[in-house]
């Protein structure tokens, strides 16, 4: 996987490379003597609001879940081909995760052995702490 490729998110959604807008700093993360003279942060930025490769039902849930815009950015490793590797799954895993669909729940009532065993449960403690009580005066 190169750089310059095309970010696969998953079957039905594929990212060219032109939609991705990159930056580089200077990381604040490790780097020893080259960490002043070398920008190893990687920002990557995916305009989701203006992206011609997202159909209507993707974009509306990834602007609700995201925001018009997505910024993953990343300063962990020395290098910033390690850290453009990084920035790119994250931001992958961040669309995937996104674009998932809740399945929708379906209520359900508690089985008669479950309402049993809760009373049963009930009962038992209830029993436990009446045996604590004083004998009552008659």
């Amino acid at each position: 996987m190169a750089l310059d490729d095309d970010l696969v998110v998953n079957r039905s959604l594929v990212i060219p490379a032109s939609e991705l807008e990159w930056r580089f700093s200077a990381s604040s993360g490790p780097g020893g003597q080259s960490v002043n003279t070398s920008n190893s942060r990687a920002e990557v930025r995916f305009d989701i609001a203006t992206s011609p490769s997202l159909n209507d039902s993707q974009r509306t849930r990834l602007v609700a879940k995201l925001g018009d815009e997505v910024r993953v950015v990343s300063q962990t490793e020395r290098s910033q081909l390690r850290n453009r590797t990084a920035a790119r799954e994250r931001l992958a895993q961040r669309l995937r995760e996104a674009l998932v669909v809740p399945r929708p729940r379906r209520p359900t009532r508690p089985t008669r052995g479950s309402v049993e065993r809760r009373l049963d449960s009930k009962s038992r403690r209830a029993e436990t702490k009446r045996d604590r009580q004083p004998p009552a005066a008659d």
